[in-house]
């Protein structure tokens, strides 16, 4: 079976790790290797601090604490993005809008956002999907008009930049994921990257169930999301690697472009002339017109040792979101024709000309056969 994704870990991630334990950096309260993480990461992405934390999802939902959006306040998000960016919104009890994708990058659609504005809207999270980021001078005119804040969900995108600029560092707080099959790893974990040190040094209380002085006595009510030491430890060899990473992941999709070109029953990523797109997942959409079904071309793929994933199921489709107080009802059918049709090919660093060849092959076979 060719997996949709395999994590890289080498010699130099296993000698960090154990490094970390022989120095006892066991948790996330001490030791050098968090600090190294946080400053060499935030400096990847441009920004001046780095607050590590248990996992992406706790990162965005950190995020959205740390700008004070809470009871009642609406958040407009990505429909088309994993259930974590709608989590931090609903975790904070606010209320998590949905925006339609555009056809092309798949992310938001930045012509819907001004009719979604109400009074209650305090913030945006726009989501760099597959590793295609936002255009985000675009999306910051907006806010800025409007006077929202602004939270990258930069899960999937370590790297991807907008004219030049690393994606993480465009908005109020940038969030990221180091969960398994991302850009690079630290098994689980994530990282909230920002420009801004008051809003570093509170979501750095807030992680740490806000302690000050005197220790157990708090003012604000905090969260365990520490990253631990050796966690942090995993991070720092991953990050030396990170350039060929994406690279690599770059090379896998002009690979995929060139061997499925002619397939015209697929639409493939794009990249925009003002992007650069770091292919977290290559991700496809199969064509309505095609007269197939995904579902049987997804079984045709496993039969032939090809694994694949669906793409997201669009936020204003989820059940407990549509019973939350606040709800609002939002059509989104190109997200919903992403969550019907879209899916994406396996995508690890190390996949070979000779595996991209083998499933174009497959794909062309299944479109070729009677349906």
């Amino acid at each position: 079976m060719i997996n949709v994704f395999e994590p890289e870990i080498g010699q130099e991630e296993i000698d960090a790790v154990v490094d970390a334990l022989k120095k006892g950096e066991i948790s996330g309260s001490f030791g050098s290797y968090l600090p190294e993480f946080e400053n060499k990461f935030a400096a990847f992405c441009g920004t001046k601090y780095g607050v590590a934390v248990s996992s992406g999802t706790t990162a965005l939902q950190l995020a959205v604490a740390a700008l004070e959006i809470g009871q009642g306040d609406e958040v407009l998000v990505s429909a088309n993005t994993n259930i974590a960016t709608a989590l931090a919104c609903y975790h904070n009890n606010a209320v998590a809008i949905s925006v339609d994708s555009e056809n092309e990058t798949w992310n938001l659609d930045l012509d819907l956002i001004e009719n979604l504005i109400t009074p209650k809207t305090k913030a945006m999270i726009p989501v760099h999907i597959y590793g295609h980021p936002v255009d985000m001078d675009h999306l910051n005119s907006i806010a800025k008009k409007h006077n929202l804040a602004v939270i990258e969900d930069c899960a999937e995108a370590h790297g991807a930049t907008v004219r030049g600029k690393a994606v993480g560092g465009l908005g109020d707080a940038g969030c990221f994921s180091f969960y398994a099959n991302k850009i690079i790893t630290t098994g689980e974990g994530g990282m909230v990257v920002t420009n801004n040190k008051a809003l570093a040094d509170r979501l750095k209380l807030l992680r740490n169930l806000s302690f000050t002085q005197p220790r157990f006595r708090h003012e604000l009510p905090g969260y365990n999301f520490r990253m631990t030491g050796m966690q942090a430890a995993l991070g720092v060899a991953q990050l030396k690697k990170i350039d060929r990473f994406i690279e690599q992941r770059r090379n896998m999709a002009k690979m995929y472009n060139q061997a499925l070109a002619d397939i015209t029953e697929l639409q493939l990523p794009v990249e925009k002339d003002w992007a650069r797109n770091v292919y977290w997942m290559y991700a496809v959409v199969l064509n309505k017109k095609s007269g197939r079904t995904r579902q049987d071309l997804v079984e045709f793929l496993t039969k032939k040792g090809i694994d694949t994933r669906t793409m997201f199921c669009p936020m204003n489709m989820q059940p407990f979101l549509m019973k939350q107080e606040g709800y609002r009802a939002i059509d989104c059918p190109v997200a919903e024709n992403l969550w019907e049709n879209g899916f994406y090919l396996p995508s690890s660093n190390n996949l070979t000309e000779k595996e991209i060849s083998y499933i174009a092959g497959q794909l062309k076979e299944f479109f070729s056969s009677r349906a």
